[in-house]
């Protein structure tokens, strides 16, 4: 739909004539015109401004082809927070709000906590956001992923005790030890047919993928985890719906007791650990 035809249109209008289901429509206008979500239905017979139309239109057909709405906006709630998403980062998941559940639960009071592959910082911000007694460090390997995890710690901690480092996993921890390790590492096969697929299509892909059978960075975090655990200490990891037995595996032959499997709210076991005793 041209430009024009969206600048001479209501809100309401533009609501009815997108090709993008509600939700996202809605989601489109909110960002565009700055309106929230009770103001968009109060004022739905406001006309779009022609820059407003411009990005409207734009937003659109990005979205028409694919890319996904946390980028369009750059913003995807987490946990109850605001969070930037860039291209640089994967895009926080509700899935992932059972690892910061755990993490909360098994974390010792005033504890320290490592969140390792930290990309956007949804995860650590989470977890020191809500559990303020904790001492929270968060790696990644990318400068560009701690560079957003930078922005949402501001926006979201303002002056806190987060640490973020540049960190291929462990190595610029030096001997560092924690009371709690959590990790939403890669976890998808080489080549699987899902990285060509939806959101996942524009998402990172070094941080989808190990390239390799999904399992090389649970190899990783789960074999060197006894250098930087204090013990007894929990490491809590997501991962695929069909990897359960195995990093469990992985954990058991690194001898961590109490290994086992928490299930999300779709039922499917996203989250894997034991304590390291």
């Amino acid at each position: 739909m041209p430009d024009s035809l969206y600048s001479n249109m209501r809100i309401a209008d533009c609501e009815r004539h997108s090709p993008l289901n509600k939700l996202e429509t809605r989601i489109l206008l909110m960002h565009v015109t700055g309106l929230n979500r009770i103001q968009l239905i109060t004022q739905s017979d406001r006309q779009l401004s022609a820059l407003q139309a411009q990005q409207f239109s734009a937003l659109i057909q990005n979205r028409l082809a694919g890319e996904p709405i946390a980028y369009l906006i750059g913003e995807r709630e987490f946990f109850g927070l605001p969070f930037y998403t860039t291209p640089a980062v994967l895009i926080p998941r509700p899935d992932t709000e059972l690892l910061v559940e755990l993490a909360m639960q098994f974390a010792p009071p005033d504890g320290e906590l490592l969140d390792l592959g930290t990309g956007s910082g949804a995860i650590a911000i989470a977890v020191a956001y809500h559990r303020p007694d904790l001492q929270v460090t968060a790696v990644d390997v990318s400068d560009a992923a701690l560079e957003v995890a930078a922005k949402n710690a501001q926006r979201n901690l303002g002056e806190s005790k987060i640490l973020l480092m540049q960190s291929d996993w462990y190595s610029a921890l030096h001997g560092r030890q924690f009371h709690t390790i959590v990790s939403n590492p890669p976890y998808i096969v080489e080549n699987d047919p899902h990285l060509q697929q939806g959101d996942l299509r524009f998402e990172p892909l070094n941080a989808l993928t190990d390239h390799a059978d999904g399992l090389s960075a649970y190899r990783h975090i789960v074999g060197e985890a006894h250098r930087y655990l204090v013990r007894p200490g929990w490491l809590l990891m997501e991962h695929g719906y069909d990897q359960a037995a195995a990093v469990q595996s992985l954990l058991r032959e690194a001898k961590f007791c109490d290994v086992q499997s928490w299930r999300d709210l779709a039922g499917i076991e996203r989250v894997s650990g034991g304590r390291l005793l």
